[in-house]
């Protein structure tokens, strides 16, 4: 699957500039962000889905006043992104008060912790580094996930079932559209010792027939949130929770009018560095 890689600047620049500026690309169908030297920021968004037209209505509704947004693009190459950690000094990834690290396998003196996820990168996208994964590996080691069936939406890497695994979830299938992150993922569910995901190449339409489940994990992004809610609620167990990140704190309330439209109540909320993620729950 081809990447399109953009080099975007704002002026001012400043990390708030970069947050909002993060939010606003995710909801136009970009998947992952790395700041650069200098205060730039990279993007990356897949080939096929890529729309000029939708990333310039985004740039010019600008949600900060007074700020201008610059880019250049170009095709994104593959590479070794083993060899591209080492050479910018990635760092192991502690999350939730110490009791989950996550680390490639070339990491050296990794923290201890209650659990030690590793993942091999093969790709630019999922590595667990952006605040919404933290926030939903913070509500997973919060979640009673024992004995529970999982659905892990947009899975990436496949920390977020890996981790649910590890705290005793029954099984869980992991979905993505990417075929990077689906080869990356078998490679680091076996890199971890664990069994009983289900990894699977796709978008919601797969979830006809699938389930039901007790939790559904979905960190994406708004526009694709708000589109497929009825979808995670359809193949949910009555009683079963939702947890969804991916989209900006000011979003909450439309996610929540989404999930309400669906019969979903909301449970709870956390945000960081205005990031948000919401659990909702089915009667």
């Amino acid at each position: 699957m081809k990447y399109l890689e953009f080099i975007f600047t704002t002026e001012p620049q400043g990390q708030t500039e970069r947050d909002v500026l993060c939010a606003v690309l995710a909801d136009a169908g970009f998947e992952s962000f790395v700041e650069q030297d200098g205060g730039s920021l990279a993007a990356y968004v897949q080939a096929d889905v890529f729309d000029k037209e939708v990333l310039e209505a985004a740039l010019r509704d600008f949600p900060l006043a007074g700020v201008r947004v610059a880019y250049t693009w170009s095709e994104a190459e593959d590479r070794d992104w083993n060899e591209e950690w080492e050479k910018h000094f990635f760092r192991p990834i502690v999350i939730g008060g110490g009791r989950c690290v996550v680390h490639s396998a070339f990491h050296q003196d990794v923290p201890q912790a209650e659990y030690d996820i590793v993942i091999t990168p093969q790709m630019a996208f999922g590595t667990g580094h952006h605040e919404t994964t933290g926030l939903m590996v913070e509500a997973i080691l919060e979640a009673d996930v024992r004995g529970r069936r999982v659905l892990d939406m947009g899975c990436g890497t496949s920390i977020l079932a890996i981790l649910a695994r590890m705290r005793g979830a029954a099984r869980c299938t992991a979905v993505d559209i990417d075929e990077w992150c689906v080869r990356n993922s078998l490679e680091n569910i076996a890199l971890n010792g664990v069994d009983g995901i289900d990894v699977r190449l796709g978008d919601a339409a797969l979830l006809e027939g699938l389930g039901p489940f007790d939790v559904v994990i979905a960190n994406i992004n708004r526009n694709i949130l708000l589109r497929d809610l009825p979808l995670y609620e359809a193949c949910l167990a009555p009683g079963g929770s939702v947890l969804l990140s991916g989209f900006y704190a000011d979003d909450v309330p439309l996610l929540c009018e989404a999930g309400g439209r669906c019969g979903l109540s909301l449970a709870g909320r956390r945000e960081k560095n205005r990031w948000a993620m919401v659990e909702m729950r089915k009667p």
